[in-house]
């Protein structure tokens, strides 16, 4: 039994892939939450929706509850369309069901709903923005790479404060982000993906989590670019 399955608390999929691997027995629930987040970018303060997905259930006897943010989605050119973002946080989301599914971990496959997005935010209308790359996500762009295309992405990391408002509350969240600039087929393409966040008034305990977290993530993505020969610079959270 792993030290993670005893003793700690999964904060990712692929934590809840080796607790089960490792002969624990898991139930795996999902909650979905779409949240306005005030955001402060450089000098340019914006107002965004991300897409969160709670997963909680029990590991053996031990309760665990973890989230993973799947998107972000802008009524601005700023980011992704707020419709894309609903497509792109269900295309990863159905990623992360299938190594779910593999790994014999049982759940209710739940999607976000565009239309429940646009009925809440009436004056949001879909439209498609050359330069966020579409609905596209990186593992088509690893696609394209294993096709055997050249696809270079420039990796830039960024710790952005925000506050997210959530049941007529405000915390203050700190999320560590990768942009994402993407040079393929004639193309420059450009989105971002939150590898983590953390509590911004708890920083000193839940800062060093995040980043590890942040930090694993990007290593199995830079394996899956190394496996498909994408050209790029490795680079992780200090």
């Amino acid at each position: 039994m792993s030290d993670l399955s005893s003793n700690k608390s999964p904060h990712r999929i692929t934590d809840l892939i080796e607790s089960i691997q490792n002969g624990e027995d898991i139930t795996c629930n999902t909650l979905f939450e779409i949240v306005p987040v005030d955001f402060v970018h450089g000098n340019i303060a914006f107002q965004a929706y991300i897409f969160l997905c709670k997963y909680s259930g029990v590991i053996g006897s031990k309760k665990y509850i973890f989230r993973k943010c799947y998107a972000r989605g802008c009524p601005n050119n700023l980011c992704p369309h707020v419709s894309q973002a609903v497509m792109i946080a269900n295309r990863y989301l159905k990623r992360d069901y299938q190594k779910l599914l593999n790994a014999g971990i049982k759940l209710e496959e739940k999607i976000f709903s565009l239309e429940e997005m646009l009925v809440k935010y009436d004056t949001i209308e879909p439209k498609k923005d050359e330069t966020t790359g579409s609905i596209l996500t990186i593992h088509d762009y690893i696609n394209i790479a294993k096709e055997g295309n050249k696809v270079e992405v420039a990796v830039n990391l960024e710790i952005i404060p925000a506050v997210e408002h959530f049941a007529n509350q405000k915390t203050e969240q700190t999320f560590l982000m990768v942009d994402f600039n993407i040079k393929t087929l004639g193309r420059d393409s450009q989105f971002q993906r939150c590898l983590a966040c953390f509590q911004t008034d708890n920083e000193a305990k839940e800062k060093p989590v995040a980043t590890n977290i942040a930090n694993d993530r990007l290593k199995l993505l830079f394996q899956e670019f190394d496996d498909a020969k994408v050209q790029y610079k490795p680079v992780f959270f200090n």
